[in-house]
């Protein structure tokens, strides 16, 4: 299996540490994972380059997961997007999301690193109307 035969992931977590293990295991376990450490970020990179999922913290300082995840779903509309918060404010900003048209899965910290290969390995592309 080359490299480019692996699925590209997109791990956004502005604690560095949570961002580049998870995508240490990722890229362990059969993914190329590439951090950013920013709703900016991201969107720089997703702009940039292709990616079949993006793994995001919900709650960062400017741009966060949520506007983030929808901002790379226009600009990638088969990628699937999975979210991670360990704070209460997750579900008003998912409710918020959810009035604007978007649905999108969220693990709640902290959780187990498999859990969120499972949930990549198992997801179907995302479709963004």
């Amino acid at each position: 299996m080359g490299v480019e035969s692996k699925p590209q992931v997109l791990v956004v977590d502005d604690a560095r540490t949570v961002a580049d293990t998870l995508a240490q295991i990722l890229n362990l376990n059969g993914f190329r994972a590439v951090t950013a450490y920013s709703g900016e970020q991201a969107l720089q990179l997703a702009g940039a380059q292709h990616f079949d999922h993006l793994v995001s913290d919900v709650v960062m300082d400017g741009i966060n997961g949520i506007e983030a995840a929808i901002a790379i779903c226009r600009l990638l509309p088969k990628c699937t997007v999975l979210l991670m918060s360990g704070n209460n404010d997750t579900a008003q900003l998912l409710r918020e999301a959810e009035g604007r048209g978007h649905s999108f899965e969220i693990l709640a910290k902290p959780f187990h690193p498999l859990a969120v290969i499972d949930q990549l390995r198992n997801s179907s592309p995302r479709y963004m109307m």
